[in-house]
């Protein structure tokens, strides 16, 4: 099918502008999935696809129990077919746009507390190399809040120890400047000198001297996080979650936590003042004679 080909060259365009390779993987499912469906109802060209045929195949999601959240995100890959469908004078008329999202209750992120954290980096011992690298890989999740394709794709020319920043380039290749704590700087110092050396290349490698991969990441992380707490997350992202709320507990303005985490848009940022009232409720419920 001629959609099968256009979805190919959506999904090379996505690698072309750098999107990770979670979010491609994500979008090749989703439209792969949407093409079995316009085919399953009989459409043989793209510009004969029309607006109810992709909200039967929302319908049709639904009804076999899909959460609303997977299906807004399949809308969204869709969406994102479309435009570049349009872009591309393959559609001429784009019939996704005024399609709603499903409304979905947007679930609170899980982090650990200020005492959790503390706990989970001094658990962490220096008596090998891997204890030094793993240390170095929390220190600098806490200390940023970046994602976990950010810290696997950095390079060691993309950290700047003397003026203590760090160059990020997070989705589709957009570069954000963050700064960095003494104490991450002396951690990272410490993973240079003692581990990895000043070579050009990855900064965070593998066993085998290989750039850290995302799997080999994400177990890492969990590692540590069930050391000290029972989360229904424990990954990278965790701590993305962590850095975030610590900041908005201890005042810091909600734009300048937008900035550093790299949200195009501020309601993104926003569900992390509901952790915050969630952690202001819990206080209060500890404290009150009558609560």
């Amino acid at each position: 099918m001629k959609i099968d080909k256009e979805i190919d060259s959506f999904l090379e365009e996505l690698i072309r502008r750098e999107y990770s390779e979670l979010t491609i993987k994500s979008y090749k499912i989703d439209l792969e999935e949407f093409s079995v469906f316009i085919e399953k109802i009989g459409k043989e060209e793209l510009n004969d696809i029309r607006r109810n045929d992709i909200r039967h195949f929302m319908g049709e999601l639904l009804s076999y129990g899909y959460k609303k959240s997977s299906v807004a995100r399949k809308l969204s890959a869709i969406k994102s077919f479309c435009r570049f469908l349009v872009r591309n004078k393959i559609l001429k008329v784009n019939p996704s746009l005024s399609i709603k999202t499903p409304k979905t209750e947007q679930p609170i992120p899980s982090f650990l507390s200020e005492d959790e954290m503390e706990i989970m980096l001094d658990s962490i011992g220096d008596e090998t190399e891997l204890d030094i690298r793993n240390r170095a890989i929390l220190e600098l999740l806490y200390d940023t809040g970046i994602r976990a394709s950010e810290l696997t794709n950095l390079d060691l020319s993309d950290i700047d120890l003397k003026e203590k920043l760090l160059l990020v380039y997070g989705k589709g290749g957009k570069e954000r400047i963050l700064p960095l704590t003494r104490k991450a700087c002396e951690t990272l110092v410490g993973y240079l000198d003692e581990v990895r050396g000043y070579e050009e290349g990855a900064f965070f490698l593998s066993k085998s001297r290989k750039r850290l991969g995302q799997r080999d990441l994400q177990r890492i992380v969990k590692r540590y996080i069930s050391s000290v707490a029972t989360l229904h997350q424990m990954s990278p992202h965790t701590l993305r979650h962590t850095f975030a709320t610590h900041l908005l507990n201890r005042g810091a303005d909600l734009r300048a936590v937008q900035e550093l985490l790299g949200h195009e848009s501020l309601s993104t940022t926003q569900i992390y003042t509901h952790l915050s009232i969630a952690k202001l409720k819990e206080e209060y419920k500890r404290a009150h004679p009558r609560a």
